[in-house]
């Protein structure tokens, strides 16, 4: 609606204008005060709607208007040559219009009306006194004028079909990663429970084991006995990330600062890289609402794959700045950067870029979930030879407050 009140601003202006140049530049003598009245109308009915706001409209009452429309351009073209009058054009644009916004009853409704009052302009109409050339360049004239509007609203009319078509494929794509999550945690909970026990008595036998070749001596043996133990505590703990970070679901909504987010998001990191913090004293103290283990762990595992990304002794860059009503969240590496290619793929389940043994390819679709989960979003950049910067922004209704914000 907002567009097509747009678009009668840009016809009341424009049958305003061509009154004004008909009347003053071409000397032609035209009715101004009735010519004013139907010119008056339309702008007060635009008024009209400007004032209802952000309120919609029901179809029957979009093409009232548009009826209304059909009408006040008659009574123009009656008042300055009916038929004659080059700008009879101007009924396609109503007609083209309707074929966008209306229903198929509606739209050939209005088909109808203009037909019906174009046939009355037939019967009759006040002429004007001008001559073949001047009407002949009133057509061209009118027909780049009706043109223009067709081809200016049905451009935004495909403009907002492709932007939603994009927020149509980004939904489908949210709702894919949800499932998929949904079936991981599924899977890793049914795993967790089967293999727990097994898991529990490996250790168990294998620190046993341990203990016994400890005592006779044998360090070999004593050290694959530990490494086997160690094995067992890596599944147990890939378990618990694949049940645990699985998402926000189930996680109580709790109060915590920026700064201490942060801080339950480095505990655990290594040493090398060692990571460096840019965040503002008062961003630090910026209080959110949201599951803050969850939080933690996505933005955990997102350093963690920084500092595997970064060469030693290189730090890996972590910011928080607020960008206007969001909270923005910088990871920066100075790795090698990711081809195009693997960027697109960057974030599916199982999908790895590490060596063997070093991850699972589940680190990035995790936390990409987690924060969609709590109505963020996260973007990652790579340039090669430069490094890989992940973005990830908080949206402002879960950011409590700040001191002054």
């Amino acid at each position: 609606m907002s567009w097509l009140i747009r678009l009668r601003w840009a016809e009341i202006v424009g049958q305003a204008s061509t009154i004004l140049v008909v009347r003053l530049l071409f000397g032609i003598s035209v009715p101004m005060g009735e010519l004013s009245i139907v010119v008056g109308i339309g702008l007060a009915s635009n008024l009209l709607l400007e004032l209802r706001g952000e309120r919609p409209l029901e179809e029957w009452q979009v093409a009232a208007v548009m009826a209304l429309d059909v009408a006040l351009l008659t009574a123009l073209l009656f008042l300055t040559g009916g038929p004659l009058n080059p700008f009879g054009f101007l009924y396609l644009v109503q007609i083209a219009l309707a074929t966008v916004l209306l229903h198929q009853a509606w739209t050939w409704a209005l088909v109808g009306l203009s037909f019906l009052c174009f046939g009355l302009l037939l019967v009759g109409h006040r002429t004007l006194p001008i001559s073949d050339q001047t009407r002949m360049y009133g057509m061209w004239v009118a027909l780049l004028v009706a043109s223009a509007f067709i081809v200016s609203f049905l451009r935004r009319i495909m403009t907002a079909l492709a932007e939603r078509e994009h927020e149509l494929a980004e939904a489908r794509n949210l709702t894919a990663r949800q499932e998929k999550l949904a079936s991981l945690a599924t899977m890793a909970a049914g795993a967790a429970h089967e293999l727990s026990t097994p898991l529990g008595t490996v250790a168990l036998v294998a620190k046993e084991l341990e203990r016994a070749l400890e005592k006779i001596g044998s360090v070999e043996l004593a050290a694959d006995a530990r490494l086997i133990r160690e094995q067992v505590g890596r599944c147990r703990a890939i378990l618990d990330q694949m049940a645990g970070g699985a998402g926000a679901a189930g996680e109580s909504i709790e109060t915590r600062t920026v700064d201490a987010i942060l801080d339950d998001a480095l505990t655990g990191a290594r040493v090398q890289p060692p990571v460096t913090r840019e965040v503002a004293a008062d961003v630090a103290t910026a209080e959110l609402r949201l599951p803050p283990r969850a939080v933690s762990q996505a933005l955990r595992s997102l350093i963690t794959n920084a500092q595997d990304a970064s060469p030693p002794e290189t730090p890996v860059i972590v910011r928080a700045a607020r960008d206007r009503d969001r909270l923005r969240i910088e990871i920066e590496d100075r790795g090698p950067g990711m081809e195009p290619e693997i960027l697109a793929r960057l974030g599916e389940p199982f999908f790895t870029t590490k060596q063997p043994g070093r991850g699972m390819g589940l680190g990035v679709f995790l936390a990409r979930a987690v924060i969609e989960s709590v109505g963020g979003t996260l973007k990652i950049g790579s340039t090669i030879g430069l490094g890989t910067r992940v973005i990830v922004t908080v949206p402002k209704q879960i950011v409590v407050s700040s001191g002054s914000s």
